[in-house]
Formats: C-alpha cells, structure tokens, sequence
C-alpha cells in the first residue's frame, strides 16, 4: 500500500520583534502553521506577550508527500472586531528537515526570518521540527526469505530494487 502524506509534528515556539504597520504588537498573537491548503493547524493567543509572544504548542499535522513548503503565519487577532492582521510568513523549505543529512524523527530546532505583506522584515519565528515516518503496509509473507523472483536461474532470491518511472522524462529513448 502506497502512502500519500506524513506526520509533522511542529511546535511553534515563540516569536521576536513583531510589528504591524512598523509599531509593536500589543497583544494576542498567534501562529498558523500550513503544509497546503486543507491542511492547517493555529496555536493558541498570546494575550500577553505582545512582540515577544511564546506559545509552545505542539502541533501535528498532515504533510502530503508533494509538499515542498511548510508556511508559518503569524497573525494579531483584532480587537475591534475586524479581520485578523497578518504580521508575517515564512515559507520553510521541506528540504531544511527532510532528505540529506537530516534524519525523519529528528528533532531540529529552527528560526526563521517572517516577512510582511510588502516582504520586508518583520521580526522571526522559533520552532522544532519532527517528522515522522510514512507509514506502509507491508505483508509479512512478502517480507519472508525465499519468496521473491528468481534471477538468472538462481535458486536463493535475493533483494530487488525497482527505479521509479515519473511522467517527466522524455518520451524518446535517452541511448539510442
């Protein structure tokens, strides 16, 4: 069975130097945390940390495996009623957690630079990042020693690796 997505575990740590329209923040921040567009998770208000706001909310979420951008929103509840205002965004590249020489259930702590609606600087945000294995179903008599395909007669059945195909390569053959 094939998986589409893996756990993130996210916490949202705090924030520094937050400013809407160049003044700090008062009050009542809070962060959204995005891996695409159904699925989201939002810590709780910082009623009072105004610029300076810690949350320390573990939160987990869905990543699709094409994801290639988890976006951290920081946002100031209004009190006047209206909208919520967005203080900043940082889009997280997959690849600072995931591939290389990172591990999946490793945790990193990271901080990023967030960015206002005109993408000028506008204080950062404080997290750690776990991922957690994708899940696959595998049977166990697939697994057992001596199931597999013979190769050039042989009787022992060793271990083999497939090449995924993608629709991205060229049609016409690459050696000719």
């Amino acid at each position: 069975m094939e998986t589409n997505s893996r756990t993130l575990e996210i916490t949202v740590l705090s924030a520094e130097d937050l400013r809407i329209d160049n003044r700090s923040v008062k009050k009542n921040a809070f962060a959204v945390v995005w891996t695409d567009t159904y699925n989201y998770k939002t810590t709780k208000i910082d009623a009072d940390g105004g610029s300076f706001p810690s949350w320390n909310d573990k939160l987990v979420v869905g990543m699709p495996m094409h994801t290639r951008f988890v976006t951290l929103q920081v946002k100031c509840k209004a009190s006047s009623g209206g909208g919520d205002k967005t203080v900043g965004i940082a889009r997280i590249p997959v690849t600072d957690f995931i591939g290389g020489f990172y591990p999946e259930n490793r945790l990193q702590f990271l901080s990023y630079r967030l960015r206002d609606s005109k993408g000028l600087k506008n204080g950062i945000i404080n997290v750690s990042v776990t991922v957690k294995e994708a899940l696959q179903a595998c049977s166990s008599q697939a697994a057992a020693p001596g199931l597999g395909i013979p190769v050039d007669g042989r009787k022992d059945s060793g271990v083999v690796t497939g090449i995924p195909i993608w629709n991205g390569y060229p049609s016409a053959p690459l050696f000719r």
